[in-house]
């Protein structure tokens, strides 16, 4: 296991007053969901359904795809690593920088792992010989995406490898993603989603994972019974259930992103990286991500990404996820302080 992603909350010895490390939603009302797990609390007297039944139909449903498509998880991460067991020492190419959680599944179901770096013409990559394609879309943690087209294209010139393609911050652009239903008409692909990240919710570790039927059989002999709690079950079909409550607005958060980076980068000594979500990438021209995150959260209670254990990235990377207004600010201001 990885110590060290975003959102290392957990393990501060500080007040955390504002947290740019984890890649959420920052801005929902969460009152009426917890009202209804409040009044849903009995159901924690009495074991969950042992493979969130409910919840998948829901699911299903909701993305006009049968519900053998599907396999609730423990947070997207736990999909990750059912896929890596249920083809144990299969070889898996992994697009990097991206989350740390493909290799580290992998390599503990002992993977021939191959990483190639990113590139913006996919064609330029050989997937020759390769079992797995691991990608993050849009990609974390530069927040760079493939468009839906090229993707697909590139997908079907491959047939011979199924690609994993993590789309948690799918919600998090306005481009147009792949979508569950495209397994049916490209069944070398298999999509990991999260219910977490744009509502807020990620303590209670819930997602999914959509394949053919055949996979997810295959997927599903690892799966362990009533690994998802039922809170996250009760959250999640609350969600899905009341849309409306839950918009993300992702096109003002957008507009807050790029203010955001318009201020940072006017500050000397930071170089800001390209970006199609409500996260990004920073190079530090001086000094390092620890000593930047260590200052910030001893002087003013901010938490930031240390990125330079993204294997590809070093340590003058940090990522930033958009907060609010005077949030940013406050960040801006801190950070000019650092600089001098």
């Amino acid at each position: 296991m990885l110590f060290g992603h975003g959102d290392d909350f957990y393990s501060s010895q500080n007040e955390i007053k504002m947290n740019f490390s984890s890649n959420v939603w920052h801005g929902v009302n969460l009152e009426k969901l917890q009202e209804h797990l409040n009044e849903q609390f009995e159901k924690l007297t009495r074991y969950p359904e042992p493979d969130a039944a409910s919840l998948k139909r829901l699911i299903a449903r909701r993305n006009e795809i049968s519900d053998d498509h599907i396999v609730v998880t423990n947070g997207s991460v736990t999909a990750f690593y059912l896929i890596a067991q249920a083809w144990k020492g299969a070889k898996s190419t992994i697009l990097i920088p991206s989350f740390s959680e493909y290799e580290d599944a992998c390599r503990l179901h002992d993977h021939d792992i191959n990483f190639c770096p990113s590139t913006e013409d996919l064609t330029d990559i050989s997937l020759e010989g390769q079992d797995f394609c691991w990608i993050c879309n849009p990609n974390n943690p530069d927040g760079t995406l493939w468009h839906r087209s090229e993707l697909l294209k590139w997908i079907d010139a491959n047939k011979q490898t199924t690609f994993v393609v993590d789309l948690a911050y799918a919600g998090f652009t306005t481009e147009d993603m792949l979508k569950p239903s495209d397994v049916i008409a490209h069944p070398n692909m298999i999509l990991v989603l999260s219910i977490s990240k744009a509502y807020n919710i990620p303590g209670l570790r819930i997602g999914y994972l959509v394949s053919t039927v055949e996979k997810a059989k295959e997927i599903n002999k690892y799966v362990i019974p009533w690994s998802v709690n039922a809170a996250a079950i009760e959250a999640s079909k609350y969600i899905l259930i009341h849309p409306a409550q839950f918009t993300l607005p992702i096109r003002k958060w957008q507009r807050e992103t790029a203010d955001f980076i318009y201020q940072l980068g006017k500050l000397d000594g930071l170089e800001i990286l390209p970006t199609n979500t409500t996260f990004f990438l920073v190079r530090l021209k001086k000094g390092s991500a620890s000593e930047l995150k260590s200052f910030l959260l001893e002087k003013y209670g901010i938490l930031i990404r240390d990125a330079s254990n993204f294997r590809g990235l070093d340590e003058s990377y940090i990522r930033l996820s958009t907060q609010s207004a005077v949030e940013n600010d406050t960040l801006v201001d801190a950070l000019k302080e650092w600089l001098k």
